[in-house]
């Protein structure tokens, strides 16, 4: 048996109290669920049972928000022991974080943010990161983030950055998508190029999204919002990360409000996997034509 054909890629959604009736009852059809781990770290009793139960029944990640790991300040060590407690506990198929940073000098500034791209924080993500597989035994996904402002003082552009993380520490891609292109659209660069210079073999998880035009600062900018259908391109970059990537692919579709009918959630998830079949295809059909040549 050729190795793409052990390949198993699955598809599902990000855990919400809006969407949980329909996800329990369209569970046949959605691969795994993605759950904010963040909103767990302090919750009653039951609704830790209750995330337990869940994970009995699919497969589940936990995501985490606020660790801030890609910051020259260190993680602080309470988070990274409620995440661990939060893992032993639904032993998830994965866990992952952001290479963002989100607090500095004792400011929560209640945001995702890129910090500048840079050797000290690409050292300081590294410390976080080893400082976190130490504690909690497990080594995270690493998310790429989306931004409004090329983040002032980089000396390196983004692609570049993650890889050398990536290459720096023992962690696995999350590659969000619409992240990426948002950063590809708002900053022009060519997000097919972005994804040829990852590590084929150091993706791991997807995320998928949708968004909206605003100005910013007199600008149009591509807001990363979850509140919209994941659009049409997103998809084609599934369809080009399916054709490079070695290994099998978890991809979540996010979606933090404006709630559409599960039915459409499900759409979106056939469209997914149409995606990456293709890609699959592609990378088949790519390889044979290698072996004749």
């Amino acid at each position: 048996m050729s190795e793409m054909t052990r390949i198993t890629d699955r598809v599902g959604l990000g855990w919400r109290p809006n969407l949980a009736a329909g996800i329990l009852s369209d569970l046949d059809r959605i691969d795994i669920v993605e759950v904010i781990a963040d909103d767990f770290f302090d919750a009653p009793r039951r609704e830790r049972r209750a995330l337990r139960t869940l994970a009995a029944q699919t497969g589940v990640s936990l995501h985490g928000v606020s660790l801030g790991m890609a910051s020259s300040v260190p993680v602080e060590p309470k988070r990274l022991d409620q995440m661990a407690r939060l893992c032993a506990e639904v032993t998830p198929v994965s866990w992952s974080e952001h290479l963002a940073f989100v607090r500095g000098g004792g400011v929560e500034i209640g945001h995702l943010a890129a910090p500048p791209r840079t050797a000290a924080t690409i050292d300081g993500a590294l410390a976080n990161l080893a400082r976190a597989q130490t504690i909690i035994g497990v080594a995270p996904q690493v998310e790429n983030v989306a931004t409004l402002i090329d983040p002032p003082g980089s000396d390196c552009d983004e692609a570049a950055w993650v890889c050398d993380i990536v290459r720096g520490s023992n962690c696995d891609l999350l590659l969000d998508l619409h992240n990426l292109y948002a950063n590809a659209i708002n900053f022009s660069f060519d997000p097919v190029d972005f994804i040829a210079r990852i590590p084929a073999e150091r993706i791991a998880s997807i995320h998928l999204a949708g968004g909206k035009w605003i100005s910013a600062h007199g600008t149009r900018r591509l807001l990363d919002d979850h509140l919209h259908d994941v659009p049409e391109p997103v998809y084609e970059l599934l369809a080009e990360t399916a054709a490079r990537a070695t290994r099998s692919l978890t991809v979540i579709l996010e979606r933090d409000g404006d709630f559409p009918d599960i039915s459409c959630l499900l759409q979106q998830l056939d469209r997914a996997r149409q995606a990456l079949a293709h890609g699959r295809a592609r990378q088949v059909n790519e390889s044979e034509e290698e072996a004749a040549a």
